[in-house]
Order: structure tokens, then C-alpha cells, then sequence
């Protein structure tokens, strides 16, 4: 296992300056979605999802990631429409009652737009601006960080046969080639995602997790996500809403080997985990520094 060389990164957001420092931070996930495979449903009303992202601001995430539209395995696309009329209720109120740097999960640069006009920060893009070729141009012009994310397929057929020769040589090959579609498009603030559980079995995951330092080559930004991903089932044989373990096992181990940002479900768990690593390392245990 290769240990991570240090990298200090700055990402702009409306209050100034997210700072990834050796404190790694945490991006809470918030789905206004009926369909996504771990709380799909929970929060498609808009007041509950607004009360469920200042909840998990309170429990000490950096940065809230609302997505409107499930990329689970074998999810279909909804229409651009659609998925603004989740979103937005969501983010505008959300940004009246609160400045927690907010990132918009979505392939779509019409949705993308519409978040960025309501004031979230940073677009999260599983597709790393491949989908819609309108994203990077938008990116860009609005001089905002963008979340880069490995997938191999698209969330309809991902999961049905995925193959890699090598899978770490593969996702650096990936990465640089879209770090430099990034700097020729005008983007001077990307963080990079290998996508655990898209396009990827077990043996890819665990591969991935055991080889992340050398995803400090590219010199950018790392964020992971393991929040209960069927990974976690097939080694524990638990149900999503049952990972919390793993989850915090494996974000933990992700945090050590690299990762500037984990982003999870449980986010009190998971700061209160990542405050005890932050003491043993000698860091002074952060909630919400920026």
C-alpha cells in the first residue's frame, strides 16, 4: 500500500475559501430523490430534505451535496424539469437559512445553471463534464469547482459486466486526461472521485481503496464515496440501511490513505470519527472552518 504525498488545496465557495488542509472534510449527502438506493424517498418532500441538510450541517458536515436525480445502478435519466423541481426548493431555502458551502449533483448543465443562480458552490458531476457538453463551458464562466467522477458506462448498464485491465493505471489514465480537458476548458479548480460502486466490482472497490495513494500523483483534490454502497453488503451481508460500520470503516481507512473528502449519510458518526483520527494524528480536531 503506497502512503499519499500531502497536498494542500483551496477550493473557492460564496464564503471565501474551503481550505483542504490535512483536515479532511465532510460532504453530506442529501437526495430529494424517490429512488436512490440507500434513501430514496425519505426526503423527496422538500421541507423534510431542507430540516435533513441543516441537520447534518449542525452534525458537522462541510459541505452539503443535493442531487435530484438517483444515479444507483440501472437508474433511468429524468428530465432537466424534473430534476430542477426537486432541487430548487431545496437549495434556495436551504441557502436563505444557511452559508455551508452547497454542491450540486448533476450531469445536466441547465440544472447545474439553476443551482448556481440559487447559490450553491461546486457542481458534482458522476460523469466528469462527459455528459453534457454544455457543463464545462458553464463551469468555467461561473470560475466554480467541479467534482470529477469516475464511471466506466453510464448508470443504466455500469454494473452489468465491468472489466479493467487495471483498474488504478485505468482511473489515472481517466483522471489525467480529464484533469487536462478541465485546464484547456478553462477550469482552474477540479477534485477527482474514482466512483466506488460505478462501473466497478468488488474486487475493483477494494483494489481502488487499497491503491488510493497513488491517486495523489495527479496532484488534485480527492473526494471518496463508501456510504453504504453494496460493497459493504457484499462483505458484511448488510443491508444498505445497515453499513454504518463499514461506512466509517472505509471511509476511515480512505481518509489515511489520501482522501480530502469523504462524503456520507451519517454525518455525525462520521465527524466524530474523523475528530478522534484528527487527535491521534496530532490535528486539531475542526466542525466547520472555512
Amino acid at each position: 500500500m503506497t502512503r499519499a504525498a500531502h497536498h494542500v488545496f483551496d477550493l473557492p465557495v460564496a464564503r471565501g475559501v474551503l481550505s483542504l488542509d490535512g483536515r479532511a472534510r465532510i460532504m453530506g449527502i442529501l437526495n430529494v430523490t424517490p429512488d436512490s438506493f440507500s434513501d430514496g424517498g425519505e426526503f423527496l418532500d422538500s421541507s423534510a430534505a431542507v430540516t435533513h441538510g441543516l441537520r447534518l450541517a449542525k452534525e458537522g458536515a462541510d459541505i452539503l451535496d443535493i442531487g435530484g436525480e438517483s444515479t444507483r445502478p440501472g437508474a433511468r435519466e429524468i428530465s432537466v424539469d424534473e430534476e430542477i423541481k426537486r432541487i430548487l426548493p431545496v437549495l434556495t431555502e436551504l441557502r436563505r437559512k444557511s452559508d455551508i458551502p452547497v454542491s450540486i449533483d448533476t450531469r445536466k448543465a441547465a440544472v447545474a445553471e439553476a443551482a448556481l443562480d440559487a447559490g450553491a458552490d461546486i457542481i458534482n458531476d458522476v460523469s466528469a463534464l462527459r455528459h453534457d457538453a454544455r457543463m464545462a463551458p458553464l463551469a468555467a464562466e461561473r470560475g466554480v469547482p467541479v467534482v470529477l467522477m469516475h464511471m466506466q458506462g453510464n448508470p443504466m448498464d455500469m454494473q452489468r459486466h465491468p472489466h479493467y485491465d487495471d483498474v488504478i493505471e485505468d482511473l489515472l489514465a481517466f483522471f489525467r486526461r480529464r484533469l487536462e480537458f478541465c485546464e484547456d476548458s478553462g477550469i482552474t479548480h477540479a477534485v477527482i472521485d474514482p466512483g466506488i460502486g460505478f462501473g466497478k466490482k468488488l474486487e475493483h472497490n477494494l483494489s481502488i481503496l487499497n491503491h488510493l495513494a497513488r491517486l495523489s500523483e495527479l496532484q488534485a483534490p480527492l473526494l471518496v464515496g463508501t456510504s453504504r454502497k453494496s460493497f459493504i453488503g457484499q462483505l458484511t451481508g448488510h443491508p444498505a440501511d445497515q453499513r454504518l460500520a463499514g461506512s466509517l470503516a472505509s471511509n476511515v481507512f480512505a481518509v489515511l490513505n489520501g482522501a480530502h473528502i469523504v462524503r456520507v449519510h451519517d454525518v455525525r458518526e462520521m465527524r466524530a470519527a474523523l475528530d478522534v483520527i484528527e487527535a491521534i494524528r496530532g490535528k486539531e480536531a475542526t466542525r466547520h472552518a472555512v
